[in-house]
């Protein structure tokens, strides 16, 4: 791997600039260090395409990433770093790799998480292809984490690490788990060891007029946030309808509380919106799309011990061939909890935590982690 990756390769590098602070902020970095940097933007997603469509908004709503106006910012960040720029058309690719497999998972009654499936299905794999065209044979990006090469690892052949940011509040690696080692091998992450406010700080001491622009906060593609809506308007517009869905809502007993009007509603862990009233509080337990039968039950019933992942990424080791310790990451907000992860089948791991957890959901990411490094990571089942 070091021979195919040297680490003291020194080539031009494209910064992913999304006009938010964090990657103008990298392209600041880089351009005053030296480096010679071009600047990239993904137009991924046309956010007028559904405006005005079954409660859709009509204009994007502030917090939102990757809009026309980021683009413009990071035009303009590029115009006064005096960098290369150049905006790259994958709406047809995100479309496919990112959108469709998210309305199919929602569809099947599982709960998706599109950043994932943005980092490790086009993001970094389109940047190098973009980058590498236009003569640069590294990428940065504005993601908090930590990327180092070990030479010692996989018994002396050398092995990339990912480790978690030192801003644990900001702390991305739960969405990178997907990298391969190739990817890892060209990537920097210039932001890894800083806090967002030393972040804007750096911003503003290289001039940026956009230090203060607060963080996007919603899924792209989904305008006001609400995916009800936006599955409606999308398949609609595709000339397709919500498939018919409903069935029985039911308690854990097997007792029958009343019907839903389709599984694409709920997601496991849900409280709100159960359409039945109870003296106490029912959550969402479980989701089966082919019964399409909704469980509803105690909070407490939501703890579970186990999981069980497949389409597994490993970084920190080649493969998992025997139990290991690990601390599991089962969304985003969660605090990693102890767990003995072992093989379970091709491509698959179960992971059974000391203590149990609470919400474990289908079509999210499970990430393990050895300290502050990625182990792997794949999608719960």
């Amino acid at each position: 791997m070091n021979e195919d990756f040297p680490m003291t390769e020194r080539t031009t590098i494209a910064v992913a600039m999304s006009g938010g602070v964090d990657s103008s902020t990298v392209a600041a970095m880089l351009a005053h260090s030296g480096e010679a940097v071009v600047g990239l933007t993904l137009q991924l997603w046309d956010q007028t395409r559904l405006a005005g469509k079954h409660g859709i908004p009509d204009a994007p709503k502030a917090g939102r990433c990757c809009s026309l106006d980021d683009v413009y910012d990071a035009r303009r960040v590029a115009e006064h770093l005096n960098i290369p720029y150049y905006v790259v058309n994958q709406q047809e690719r995100f479309e496919r790799d990112v959108v469709r497999p998210f309305v199919a998972e929602y569809l099947a009654g599982r709960t998706p998480i599109p950043c994932s499936l943005c980092n490790n299905h086009l993001k970094f794999d389109q940047l190098l292809q973009t980058a590498r065209s236009i003569g640069a044979g590294r990428i940065a990006t504005g993601h908090y984490a930590v990327n180092e090469y070990d030479a010692g690892r996989d018994s002396g052949r050398g092995r990339w690490i990912l480790k978690r940011a030192a801003d644990p509040a900001k702390d991305q690696t739960y969405f990178l788990f997907g990298l391969t080692q190739e990817q890892l091998a060209r990537t920097l992450f210039p932001l890894g060891r800083l806090t967002k406010p030393e972040v804007r700080e750096v911003a503003r001491l290289h001039g940026l007029a956009l230090a203060e622009k607060p963080d996007s906060q919603e899924i792209c593609f989904i305008p006001g946030g609400d995916y009800k809506q936006f599955l409606t308007a999308y398949l609609e517009e595709q000339g397709e309808r919500l498939p018919e869905t409903a069935g029985e809502l039911v308690a854990s007993s097997g007792e029958v509380l009343g019907r839903h009007e389709g599984i694409f509603n709920f997601t496991v862990g849900q409280r709100k919106g159960l359409g039945v009233s109870s003296p106490s509080p029912l959550y969402v337990l479980q989701i089966d799309p082919v019964s399409h039968r909704v469980t509803v039950g105690a909070d407490e019933e939501l703890a579970t011990r186990t999981l069980r992942a497949r389409g597994l990424n490993w970084i920190s080791i080649p493969g998992l061939t025997a139990p290991m310790r690990v601390r599991a990451k089962i969304r985003h907000r969660h605090e990693p909890a102890w767990a003995m992860l072992e093989p379970a089948g091709k491509d698959e791991v179960l992971a059974t935590f000391d203590e149990p957890q609470r919400a474990v959901t289908p079509g999210q990411s499970a990430v393990f982690y050895d300290g502050d490094e990625v182990v792997g990571g794949g999608w719960i089942v």
